[in-house]
């Protein structure tokens, strides 16, 4: 699905992300691992059209989309979270996942005086699909709600459910557990899971949390010094005494080995 080939990015004389090349597979979750300063958001934001890379490509399906912008990635299926939840503070949780489709009637000038009847058939639409969602992701007691008034936990499901009224193909997830109390964050996992097993979405994530790595990842990509240090599978990955090197030093890996 994603395909990033010999990409780098430099800020200066800063090296973010240093000839790396990695896939991402469709209908998987792969985990995109490393250390603090490793390039992990920074590729993420060259693969979602935020940073135009310095070198390299990047594929979606085959398709080139090096330096792609965000809006036409998105008409593409390529979506991507944060870390800290973008949510539209003022407007209810219903609305705010009414709003994702793009080229909604309602939204021309000329929709309203022009087409009532059909602006509003098509909201009632939007509706019923975003209560679809709501009750999907067990969040249909806060559908009324402001979403700024959301717990962090909670405005996570609210962006995981603007991907699905979106209809994604892919969808990057930066750190999904940051914030996230225990329970919601189990309550996260097993909708990303769902997703992937009932509907077929494909989903390349940035997470510190092997274990939640574990639960979710079919195949692991590490990162150090904005390269690919090495892939495999979960139980592969916390075996890899390179990977303890790169997160805690050589001489821990050594007396863990």
């Amino acid at each position: 699905m994603i395909e990033v080939r010999q990409v780098t990015l430099r800020f200066g004389g800063i090296v973010a992300v240093d000839d790396c090349s990695l896939r991402a597979e469709a209908g998987r979750i792969t985990g995109l691992i490393g250390p603090n300063g490793a390039g992990k958001t920074s590729l993420f934001n060259v693969i979602a059209g935020r940073y135009r890379a310095t070198s390299g490509q990047v594929l979606l399906d085959g398709e080139d989309i090096t330096g792609m912008k965000p809006h036409r990635l998105f008409s593409k299926g390529l979506l991507r979270t944060f870390q800290i939840a973008h949510e539209f503070a003022r407007l209810t949780v219903r609305e705010n996942l009414m709003l994702v489709p793009a080229r909604q009637h309602g939204e021309a000038v000329w929709g309203r005086w022009l087409a009532p009847a059909r602006v509003a058939e098509e909201e009632r639409r939007l509706a019923d699909r975003a209560d679809e969602v709501l009750a999907f992701l067990r969040l249909e007691h806060v559908a009324g709600e402001l979403a700024g008034n959301l717990s962090g936990g909670q405005k996570k499901l609210l962006e995981l459910g603007r991907t699905m009224m979106a209809e994604a193909k892919i969808v990057l997830l930066d750190e999904i557990g940051a914030g996230v109390n225990r329970t919601l964050l189990a309550t996260l996992v097993d909708d990303i899971a769902r997703l992937n097993r009932e509907r077929g979405m494909t989903f390349f994530l940035i997470e510190h949390d092997m274990d939640l790595i574990a639960r979710l990842c079919d195949r692991v990509i590490v990162m150090a010094e904005g390269k690919v240090l090495t892939e495999g599978t979960p139980a592969e990955i916390r075996r890899d005494a390179r990977v303890l090197e790169a997160y805690l030093g050589g001489g821990f890996a050594s007396a863990a080995t």
